[in-house]
């Protein structure tokens, strides 16, 4: 899986904005809910992931790691499933995003690898299992704002999203071919969305696909300049929130049994049982460019 890359030391949200409005990474945008954590968090909730309730219709799910580029844990992997089981049933579009400008960079190798190793690595498979399970069976429209850079296991998210807008110098990469290691969510979430050569150029090549590659693909629904990523993303969130949500519901519900008969449990567990090594042949590494 990838490593993150590099720092982002810029809040998510600032108390500098004119009264009524809310900074949100470099923007100013109306508000009217603050980013909070979820209702009901045990413990374990750090505030890694936040939500932002943007309108009636429409929420905001923020990774929340900006200083790692958003690299994924078994807390923030653990927040996530929260988040995503605990929303009410009048949202009717979710935005998946990251904080600092950046979605998600994968597996935060430098935790996974501290020693003694943390408690909740030993877990981290189906905590990780549960949160697309989450997102396969959510009933609302989820669009994906990919800004920088989404790999490995952020591609996995990004690939998830019914809708993705990315930046035109941002990009995916599936890139554990890379590290002799199987890609079983990446993969279920292409061959569910696309045909098998759209999966095999993501999965086979494991390199970086910029922007506009991923719409001529059909993997991503817009490129637009990195700087209008987030005001593209509520242009299009604000259109989707004004279909009827009934027909939001059936929509979703007929893209997916039109395909599969599998609940998302099964689905999830055929592509981790078609990996024909059941065991990682080596130590995750970072992905590169090639």
């Amino acid at each position: 899986m990838a490593s993150s890359v590099g720092a982002e030391t810029a809040p998510v949200v600032s108390t500098g904005a004119p009264n009524g409005l809310r900074w949100v990474g470099s923007r100013i945008r109306l508000a009217p809910w603050p980013l909070t954590r979820p209702a009901n968090y045990g413990r374990s909730m750090a505030g890694l992931v936040l939500t932002e309730r943007v309108s009636e219709r429409i929420v905001h799910v923020v990774l929340h790691r900006p200083e790692r580029r958003n690299a994924l844990t078994g807390p923030m992997v653990d927040e996530l499933a929260e988040v995503l089981e605990q929303l009410d049933d009048d949202v009717t579009v979710i935005v998946l995003r990251g904080s600092g400008n950046a979605f998600c960079s994968g597996l935060d190798l430098k935790e996974f690898g501290r020693d003694p190793q943390p408690d909740w690595v030993a877990g981290f498979g189906p905590a990780w299992h549960r949160v697309h399970r989450a997102l396969f069976d959510c009933e609302a429209i989820v669009v994906g704002a990919l800004e920088r850079a989404a790999v490995n296991g952020g591609a996995a998210l990004a690939l998830a999203c019914d809708l993705l807008v990315v930046g035109n110098a941002s990009f995916l990469q599936v890139g554990e071919i890379q590290q002799g290691m199987a890609a079983p969510m990446n993969m279920a979430w292409l061959r569910l969305r696309f045909d098998e050569a759209v999966a095999a150029r993501v999965t086979l090549l494991g390199d970086r696909i910029h922007g506009p590659e991923l719409v001529r693909l059909g993997l991503a629904f817009d490129s637009v300049a990195d700087a209008d990523v987030l005001d593209a993303v509520d242009t299009l969130a604000n259109r989707l929130a004004a279909h009827d949500p009934t027909g939001v519901r059936r929509i979703k519900a007929s893209l997916r049994r039109s395909v599969v008969s599998d609940t998302a449990e099964e689905w999830f567990a055929r592509h981790l049982a078609a990996d024909p090594v059941q065991v990682a042949s080596q130590p995750p590494s970072a992905a590169v460019d090639r």
